[in-house]
């Protein structure tokens, strides 16, 4: 036997040790299916029912339909407004029947899917597969629905607009506004400086796309007559010295060359960008109104519209560029003179600022956080004076139906309650003189479906953790009336899944709290010890925090391949108090340092968090995250995967980052993008973006992917060439597959696999 001296021993036992250590084990189908099996398509109404129900009300107010799910069947029901009675809508064998006939291919019954129902007095119209049925019930008859309607409608000329009185038609002519009459065909001129790039009554679409070299942009007629047809309003729209963005796309299968594709949309602190300009002109006396309003960048307009009852009157209201302030102004056209009717003005931006007009009112309703909370205020329309209808430290959300009779608004609220989580809403109604009767009185989430020609409105009562129900309230004092639907999720339950764990910390400012979601592997074992991924969005106009049912599984699938995923709405996002948004002003360079914060906490609380292997991913405004944590937090999170990120705010379109980021550009911008940080890159990073993206242009993405080339430093890159900002159907499902394995491989450490279905 030959013996092996010391040094080979020690040589063999150093090469076993490092194949230990670098050796992958290989991920198992098995490992991948619990994950597919929780996919969004894969989950919903398949494995788990009703977690949000959609009820719709029929236009002639007699009652409401909806959608009852279970496994194999989806039901359509019905609850009629006299009787409250909840009972099947139809006969769906017979309709599925009748549907199998018409279109010559089988409908099945427990699967039937139509839209946009309504009642007749022989039975139902409605929508199946992009067609209009009426369904006789009584005759069993289905025909194609009457297009008389829809065909007179397509033949109406939107390039012009006829006034309300019938005697003129407004349209435009070489880039100028004419007037023709109806009675004798006599045509004026209503300008003459119209040219090329300064168009009157016209506008741009936010999606307007440019296909080609020298195509024309489309128009968009836009004009708005006074109720008794003297006024006529509208605006020029100046493109002459406007930049475009540009985008090819390389994806038609019948080109062999891309295809130029352009659209107008500034970018912050542009000078050339589209300007809206309001104009009025009296049509009786064929002439031009010296009204001074001003001209504003498209990305941040005027809009006007008529007062009620007040005829020659206008209201219209903007914000300043940098949005620091918001106007409210009356127009009156006989005097030709502009009155200010409301200011505010703050040293950061106005955000979640509206009003509403209400017919017969004396006041406007408006919503604004000039108190440091979100409240709701009626606005005198004579005298400008102010009334605050709600005060407190908490945020009015939305208001949800204004009854005009009754002098009573219905809004939701978050944070009322001191010890409520700060994210759920509630339903109240005030009156003008301050009564405030709450209608939820739950102590959870309440998403409102309010029905207008009913005594009821619609709750789905749920939290994240809370299963959801669906029930039908009265508008009177909020009584549960009856109960629509049930979350039903026994199937997931069975396999072991458990609702996400919220959590509560202190933020980084040591001393309000933040809130997170935490989901764990459907199969968790205690005794293990789980890579944290990051699931973000710090965008300064939303939430993260999963508030209802409905968003209980969002990040499951993620969670089931072997991760805690973790959301978390740090300071700075949306939701809370004007001063918890500002945070971010100026500062979202730092809007991750609570993600930080609250993954180290989970790290020490539980010992299966494990806080040194962190990952992160995170779309548009979340792809900006994604890709600066492992550029800001390069010791922390060591995998990123960015999609359609904004890299560096200057490239963005220009509303977006001059509300958040302020007004006139400067340092800061260059200090928090992406590209001037690119250096700092140590961990993973897979950049991903939609080659026709018209909403964060890939620009950002390429000059990203070109500094850390300049860097030396390695990354990964997906360009979708056909896809736009969000990824759909195959490639969405291929993207999501790239997602799931950059984690497997670099944060699990797990060799992939790749020929499986996601969906």
């Amino acid at each position: 036997m030959k013996v092996l001296n010391t040094r080979t021993v020690f040589f063999l036992a150093s090469l076993c040790c490092s194949l230990v250590v670098f050796a992958q084990e290989q991920m198992t189908m098995a490992e991948y299916q619990v994950a597919i099996d929780y996919t969004y398509g894969n989950l919903m109404n398949k494995k788990v029912f009703n977690l949000d129900t959609d009820v719709y009300e029929f236009e002639d107010h007699s009652g409401i339909w909806f959608v009852d799910y279970a496994k194999d069947q989806k039901t359509y029901k019905t609850l009629s407004s006299k009787s409250g009675r909840v009972k099947p809508l139809f006969d769906q064998e017979k309709l599925a029947a009748a549907l199998s006939e018409k279109v010559e291919n089988q409908v099945e019954a427990n699967k039937l899917s139509i839209s946009k129902i309504n009642r007749r007095k022989d039975g139902y119209r409605f929508e199946f597969d992009n067609k209009s049925y009426i369904w006789n019930t009584k005759t069993g008859v289905l025909d194609d629905a009457d297009k008389k309607e829809e065909r007179k409608r397509g033949r109406d000329n939107q390039d012009e607009s006829k006034s309300p009185d019938g005697k003129w038609v407004a349209f435009v002519k070489e880039h100028n506004l004419f007037i023709k009459s109806t009675e004798s065909d006599t045509e004026f001129s209503l300008t003459t400086d119209g040219e090329k790039g300064y168009d009157y009554a016209s506008s741009i679409g936010w999606f307007d796309i440019i296909e080609g070299e020298g195509t024309e942009r489309p128009k968009h007629f836009n004009v708005q007559w006074s109720p008794d047809s003297k006024y006529l309003v509208t605006q020029v729209v100046d493109t002459r010295n406007a930049e475009k963005m540009y985008l090819l796309d390389y994806s038609i299968d019948s080109l062999y060359k891309p295809k130029l594709l352009s659209y107008y949309r500034g970018s912050p602190g542009d000078t050339t960008m589209v300007t809206y300009k309001p104009v009025f002109f009296d049509v009786p006396a064929r002439k031009q109104l010296d009204i001074d309003l001003p001209t504003k960048i498209h990305v941040n307009g005027i809009w006007l519209r008529w007062l009620e009852q007040e005829p020659h009157k206008m209201i219209t209201s903007y914000r300043s560029r940098g949005y620091k302030d918001q106007y409210i102004k009356t127009v009156d056209l006989d005097a030709e003179r502009v009155e200010t009717l409301y200011e505010e003005s703050v040293k950061t931006s106005i955000d979640n600022f509206e009003y509403r007009e209400i017919e017969g009112w004396q006041d406007l309703v408006v919503l604004s956080e000039r108190s440091g909370w979100k409240q709701l205020y009626l606005l005198n329309k004579d005298s400008g004076a102010l009334k605050a209808l709600t005060d407190g430290d908490f945020v009015v959300s939305d208001i949800i139906y204004i009854d005009e009779k009754k002098k009573e608004i219905y809004y939701t609220a978050s944070g009322v309650e001191a010890d409520a989580n700060p994210y759920h809403q509630k339903l109240y109604r005030i009156s003008l003189n301050g009564k405030i009767t709450e209608l939820t009185p739950e102590n959870t989430n309440h998403d409102i479906q309010f029905l207008e020609g009913s005594d009821y409105f619609v709750d789905v009562i749920s939290a994240v953790d809370l299963a959801s129900k669906t029930v039908l309230r009265s508008k009177k004092n909020g009584k549960i009336i009856q109960t629509l639907t049930e979350a039903d999720f026994a199937a997931v339950e069975a396999e072991g899944w458990e609702a996400p764990e919220v959590f509560t910390l202190t933020g980084k400012d040591g001393k309000t709290p933040i809130y997170g979601a935490l989901w764990k592997p459907i199969n968790f074992d205690a005794s293990k010890s789980y890579p944290v991924i990051d699931a973000t969005y710090t965008g300064p106009h939303t939430q993260r925090f999963p508030r209802s049912f409905g968003q209980a599984f969002s990040n499951q699938a993620m969670a089931n391949l072997g991760f805690i995923v973790v959301a978390v709405d740090g300071l700075g996002t949306a939701g809370r108090s004007k001063a918890f948004r500002d945070v971010s002003y100026m500062n979202m360079g730092d809007n991750l340092r609570d993600h930080v914060n609250a993954i180290e906490f989970l790290g020490e609380k539980y010992d299966w968090v494990d806080a040194e292997h962190v990952g992160i991913f995170g779309h548009s405004a979340g792809g900006f995250d994604a890709g600066h944590a492992v550029l800001a937090f390069p010791d922390f999170y060591k995998v990123a995967v960015a999609s359609s990120g904004d890299h560096d705010f200057r490239m963005e379109k220009a509303w977006w980052p001059e509300m958040y980021m302020g007004y006139p550009i400067d340092s800061r911008y260059e200090e928090v993008s992406n590209i001037t940080m690119a250096p700092n890159l140590k961990g993973k990073l897979l950049l991903v973006h939609g080659g026709i993206d018209d909403n964060v242009n890939p620009s950002a993405t390429f000059k990203f992917a070109e500094a850390l080339i300049k860097a030396d430093k390695e990354f990964d890159m997906l360009i979708i060439p056909s896809q736009r900002h969000g990824y759909t159907g195959k490639h969405n499902a291929y993207f999501q597959k790239k997602r799931w394995n950059y984690f497997i491989e670099n944060l699990l450490n797990k060799k992939s696999l790749w020929d499986y279905n996601i969906y």
